[in-house]
């Protein structure tokens, strides 16, 4: 008859405090899954005394990251193209300041996704989730709506400048202001339908930011 308590010796081996780290490794991952299942629940279950209470909390941790929606199945899905792009200005070591051109961040995500198997969640959601954060929690002056409208802002300058500015400063000098719109395409119908739909792109223009040292990656400064 074969036997199967050989199965367990390779862990019985290890020294003990081996096996201590292993076991805390575990409590901890099971600690983490364990909080954000329980946040979560509390976002997507009905008002209920904790999440009344821990609303505040709950939402910094779900948005935009965890943010959910319906917009594929809903009875009138997205049949638009949207790309967010940037531009910033410039303030160069002798003084003077330059406008850079118009730098599309939507379709450098493309190109990364393109015949790409495994694209990252950076690459398929970051930029998109935080620009529909900032459309759900703006109105049409482009002015925020209470306190997720201002961190939704903070989001989508920390996402421009640690993807540009290395690139925007690599000749020298700093980012000053940068500014964010987004263009909007419809999204032609098939051959066989009679629908008429205008392909003339729709702008968005944000106003200027002024760039902190809050937005820059970790490391860099806006001196």
């Amino acid at each position: 008859m074969q036997s199967y308590g050989d199965e367990t010796r390779p862990l019985a081996a290890l020294s003990l405090p081996s096996r201590i780290v292993i076991g805390v490794a575990a409590c901890a991952i099971a600690v983490v899954v364990a909080i954000h299942v329980a946040m979560m629940f509390l976002h997507v279950a009905p008002s209920n005394t904790l999440s009344k209470q821990q609303g505040a909390l709950i939402s910094e941790y779900v948005y935009p990251e965890y943010e959910q929606n319906w917009k594929l199945f809903a009875p009138n899905p997205l049949q638009q193209n949207i790309a967010v792009q940037v531009r910033a200005q410039l303030r160069t070591e002798d003084g003077a300041t330059r406008l850079t051109s118009w730098t599309d961040l939507t379709a450098r995500d493309g190109r990364a996704i393109l015949h790409n198997p495994l694209p990252s969640h950076t690459q398929q959601n970051q930029l998109r989730r935080g620009w529909e954060l900032f459309l759900n929690t703006h109105n049409a002056q482009n002015r925020p709506i209470g306190a997720r409208g201002e961190l939704s802002e903070r989001y989508i300058r920390r996402i421009v400048m640690l993807r540009m500015d290395a690139e925007w400063t690599k000749g020298g000098g700093r980012v000053e202001q940068i500014q964010v719109r987004s263009q909007t395409t419809a999204i032609s119908p098939p051959p066989w339908s009679a629908e008429k739909i205008s392909d003339k792109p729709m702008y968005r223009v944000l106003p200027w930011w002024q760039v902190t040292a809050d937005d820059l990656p970790k490391g860099a400064t806006n001196q």
